[in-house]
């Protein structure tokens, strides 16, 4: 029988992390919060640091392109 595993208390309590298995620690996710997913059409909104080399995930302004 698989228990239920508190994610939150995983990440903030060590020692409970550590009493977990090998398997159940590789299902924690990377990040407690989960993954963000941001609208381009939210990043096309941001303005600044568009003079440097950065390419930002899923934006359709990639270097060396200008901002909108």
């Amino acid at each position: 029988m698989k228990k239920n595993i508190d994610v939150v208390r995983a990440w903030r309590d060590e020692e409970y992390r550590n009493s977990l298995s090998e398997e159940e620690r590789a299902s924690l996710p990377q990040n407690p919060a989960g993954q963000a997913v941001v609208e381009d059409s939210v990043l096309t909104s941001i303005t600044g640091g568009c003079g440097t080399p950065t390419t930002f995930v899923n934006s359709c302004v990639h270097y060396p392109e200008q901002c909108p």
